[in-house]
């Protein structure tokens, strides 16, 4: 699975607008992004192309199991980086933005091994 940071960030926010809404859009992703459509619609493209997400015709954004994995993956390494940050005393937006740059260079072992051994240490 190597696949760039943009495109592991569309993942992610589609999985966590599926979360939230009964369906996803383009318009929603864009919203959610803070960018524009047109970017949107071009990045759908090739992550539908690539079989990562399924584009239904009234324009509804759902992830294969392929885009899932991505996502998911991702999504777990925001959010336990994140918290782990915070509480190591950062503050919730700088660990935001240290673990949503983190989650996407750190190797599946690195993660692993920091995940067991916070697991195992704290009570976070």
């Amino acid at each position: 699975m190597n696949m760039n940071e943009s495109a592991e960030n569309y993942l992610e926010t589609i999985l966590i607008l599926s979360r939230r809404l009964p369906v996803v859009r383009s318009v929603d992703i864009a919203l959610e992004m803070n960018f524009k459509k047109s970017s949107i619609s071009v990045a759908m493209k090739n992550l539908r192309e690539n079989g990562y997400i399924t584009v239904s015709s009234a324009g509804f954004i759902t992830l294969t199991e392929k885009g899932h994995e991505i996502a998911d993956m991702i999504y777990e390494r925001h959010t336990f980086l994140s918290g782990w940050l915070t509480a190591l005393g950062i503050d919730e937006k700088t660990a935001a933005q240290d673990a949503c740059r983190m989650e996407h260079v750190i190797s599946p072992e690195s993660f692993a091994a920091i995940k067991n051994y916070v697991t195992k240490n704290s009570e976070m």
